[in-house]
């Protein structure tokens, strides 16, 4: 186990990526927290289902859209568990709606989950990671920033927003020892992929590389890398994770 002794945030884990996040981690000994907004019954079942399985976690409901819960939810975890090791920004609002349909209101909601949610944790847990002599932040990027996405304008641009937070504080935490790196999965087999795309399952596989859907357990090798101290002289990067659908 790559990851015994630490402690980790992890936002969004209610369910799909967040939650294989969340047990995969904690299978490799790191103690989980994980935290939703909304679902607070899938978030309590993503700590349940780590207990069971031998690992150590609590569920905490927070918004990262608010800066008063990034504070508690940082508080809450060195309370219980005395640090924070890793911080894994995954929450995110995504559906698809054309440019010119959508409101203001709505782009707004985007950018400030999206955006200034992962700003707001990462900023949370500075002074940790700081008296800590280090710390990682791993956020969630995607494969559209890259090649666009129609009907995505909003959701695009906010991952494009989370490239340009990651290379800002990569300089700025670099100092302290805090890494900060990118995930840009492709489509990927969630329950939120599903109700985005009715027809998920008749993807076109045939700009990727290797011919199959992305599923969340592609996703968790570079999460515990990137976790781990194999990743410690790595910051400012983003991790393609697509079937080599998209190369940059």
């Amino acid at each position: 186990m790559r990851l015994v002794g630490k402690v980790i945030i992890i936002t969004g884990a209610a369910q799909g990526l967040g939650r294989a996040f969340a047990l995969k981690l904690a299978d490799e000994g790191a103690k989980v927290v994980a935290v939703t907004d909304r679902n607070v019954v899938g978030i309590e079942e993503t700590a349940r289902m780590i207990v069971e399985r031998g690992g150590v976690a609590f569920a905490l409901k927070a918004s990262v859209a608010d800066e008063a819960d990034t504070k508690r939810m940082v508080a809450e975890t060195v309370a219980k568990y005395g640090r924070v090791d890793i911080l894994i920004n995954n929450a995110a609002i995504f559906y698809r709606k054309p440019f010119l349909e959508l409101d203001p209101d709505e782009w707004d909601k985007v950018m400030l989950v999206n955006v200034k949610g992962p700003w707001l944790c990462a900023r949370a847990v500075f002074p940790v990671m700081k008296a800590q002599g280090g710390g990682k932040i791993i956020n969630l990027m995607s494969e559209v920033f890259f090649t666009g996405s129609h009907g995505f304008t909003h959701y695009v641009t906010s991952k494009g927003g989370v490239v340009g937070l990651t290379r800002a504080l990569a300089k700025e935490l670099g100092e302290y020892n805090i890494c900060i790196n990118n995930l840009a999965p492709g489509f990927t087999d969630t329950e939120g992929a599903r109700e985005l795309n009715p027809n998920w399952a008749k993807y076109d596989l045939g700009p990727n590389c290797i011919k199959k859907l992305g599923t969340p357990e592609d996703m968790l090798g570079a999460a515990v890398f990137l976790s781990s101290d194999d990743s410690n002289f790595i910051t400012g990067q983003t991790i393609l994770i697509n079937g080599g659908r998209h190369m940059i």
